[in-house]
């Protein structure tokens, strides 16, 4: 089973997203929360393999209480779940580490699909919130340290590539023949070569030299 915290401050649609998610057998609610304050507090007090958080809540937003996670809680997913199709919103939650941001609209199936996506490794960006965050990601983003004369080899050329198309790492283990464990090994040291801090920027780094 995969327990989700869930925080939005409006208690019809918090029901009717839970009701969605359950739709899947392994996928189970098991906390909910009106604010960010209270998804910080049940995390404190119970494990959750991934948050939900909506942007504007009140007292905590979804924005803090992401850092809070993020921060307190390494191992754990965070996904935003939001109405705003809104660059800012968006750079601000990758610029976190968040795992995804997704539109309220989207469907139960794309949702569901998204989840369990983003637990296998993936970061999840719909393409219409794509199509105005990369642009600016990669316009803001300070020049990559020695990016002319750092050398990859051709494993890590690959999955540099996937990486950069949004694959999870359960997909790169697929195409390239590997395993999870094996694909996992060679981002940490795609990380450390490249003095990066996470999967979004290692996507970033792809596009912007060219590698997708």
């Amino acid at each position: 089973m995969i327990k989700i915290l869930l925080a939005e401050d409006q208690a019809i649609v918090r029901q009717g997203i839970k009701m969605m998610l359950e739709t899947d057998p392994i996928l189970k609610v098991t906390g909910e929360a009106k604010n960010g304050r209270e998804a910080l507090q049940l995390r404190e007090q119970n494990y959750y393999d991934l948050a939900i958080l909506d942007i504007r809540m009140p007292e905590v937003d979804g924005l803090q209480a992401a850092k809070e996670l993020l921060s307190r809680f390494p191992e754990m997913k965070v996904l935003i779940l939001t109405t705003f199709n809104d660059e800012e919103y968006a750079i601000q939650a990758l610029k976190l580490g968040v795992h995804g941001y997704l539109l309220k609209d989207a469907e139960a199936s794309q949702l569901i699909h998204s989840i369990k996506d983003c637990l296998a490794g993936g970061l999840q960006l719909p393409g219409e919130v794509a199509k105005k965050v990369v642009p600016h990601l990669l316009e803001r983003n300070e020049p990559m340290k020695n990016q002319h004369t750092i050398s990859l080899t051709k494993r890590e050329t690959d999955i540099l590539c996937l990486l950069g198309e949004g694959k999870s790492n359960k997909e790169i283990a697929e195409l390239l023949a590997l395993s999870i464990g094996t694909v996992k090994n060679h981002i940490s040291q795609l990380l450390d070569k490249l003095q990066l801090r996470d999967r979004t920027q290692l996507a970033i780094y792809a596009i912007r030299n060219g590698y997708v």
